[in-house]
């Protein structure tokens, strides 16, 4: 397993795993690490694909169909337990952040792991990945869209009645007037600066309020 590792300034901080869209592990994803570390996170986006990356929605939508589930799970506990396993990782648990397909990978790898503390899912979604929301032991923050076609709101609030049906800690913000992977600012098509900078800011106040 290959990955990107993005430390802080200080050398030291919580670790949080990050996730990529269906892409593969492009520089939007880099970028994302290297924010988080400007904020005092150790983070770490591993390569699911292991290399494969694109720009075509085509191919990406086959390499998210085609990821080996169980590889991918084995994958992220070892990114977990890679982070954890760095003398620059300050907390005993650590969060992840994922996005479009990522997102749903963050509340699996959530649900395979007690060691994730706090999972920010933006717009999750993957058709094949079903959740056992009941083994989910983080908080969640789910930031979703108004306009997303893939994850619609009711979606996304059926998602987080089921986390509190299930006893989680879990708040779920819609933002409006935006479209799916309004986060990416590699995609003009979609990217919404002021919701993404908002979003950001409260991504990283929960990271700091459940990692600290």
């Amino acid at each position: 397993l290959t990955g990107y590792l993005a430390e802080p300034a200080s050398g030291h901080g919580p670790g949080v795993l990050v996730i990529q869209e269906w892409w593969g592990l492009v520089d939007a994803i880099r970028e994302v690490c290297d924010r988080l570390a400007r904020a005092g996170f150790v983070a770490l986006a591993p390569d699911l694909y292991h290399g494969e990356r694109t720009t075509d929605p085509g191919v990406a939508g086959r390499l998210m169909m085609d990821l080996d589930l169980p590889r991918a799970a084995r994958d992220l506990e070892v990114a977990v337990e890679a982070l954890l396993g760095r003398s620059s990782v300050t907390h005993p648990r650590v969060g992840c952040v994922g996005f479009c397909m990522g997102g749903q990978l963050a509340l699996y790898a959530a649900a395979q792991s007690p060691r994730i503390g706090a999972v920010v899912d933006f717009y999750g979604i993957h058709p094949r990945v079903e959740l056992d929301l009941a083994r989910i032991e983080a908080a969640v923050l789910g930031i979703f869209a108004e306009r997303d076609e893939y994850v619609p709101p009711e979606a996304a609030r059926r998602l987080e009645a089921d986390l509190r049906s299930a006893g989680k800690r879990v708040r779920v913000r819609i933002q409006p007037g935006v479209d799916h992977a309004f986060m990416n600012d590699h995609r003009p098509d979609v990217f919404d600066a002021a919701a993404a900078a908002k979003a950001w800011d409260e991504t990283i106040a929960f990271l700091r309020a459940e990692l600290s």
